[in-house]
């Protein structure tokens, strides 16, 4: 079972995500915004961030700033969430340190193949 933190202030997209992961058999780690993302960070090894870019008290990139600059969360996959997708938006999030990119509304196949590709298939 993989550790995920999933970082999103919006609970209803919390809670597609939560769903879809958890049904998935991974283990789930919720942060509402950006401090408590890095408060989590400090207590527990993750798997993979899903990192929504649009965050109270701290940005989705200050966040991914902060967790590429600590040598103990730099390797963990970061995939941005956002549901403003704009030309070029992918390229940026990249740049910046994530390893993909997915936007809101989710597809769930789309998402389920994104997951597999950085955590393994063996969640079916």
């Amino acid at each position: 079972m993989k550790k995920i933190l999933i970082v999103e202030d919006n609970p209803m997209n919390m809670e597609l995500i939560l769903d879809l992961l958890e049904f998935y058999g991974h283990n789930i780690t919720k942060a509402e915004d950006g401090v408590k993302a890095l408060e989590r960070l400090a207590e527990t090894k993750f798997d993979i961030i899903l990192l929504d870019m649009q965050l109270p008290k701290m940005d989705g990139l200050e966040v991914l700033d902060q967790i590429k600059k600590n040598p103990a969360t730099a390797d963990i996959p970061v995939i941005a969430v956002t549901a403003h997708a704009m030309k070029g938006s992918e390229e940026h999030f990249i740049e910046m340190g994530c390893v993909d990119y997915v936007s809101k509304p989710i597809d769930i196949h789309k998402f389920r193949a994104l997951i597999d590709k950085y955590l393994g298939d063996d969640s079916s």
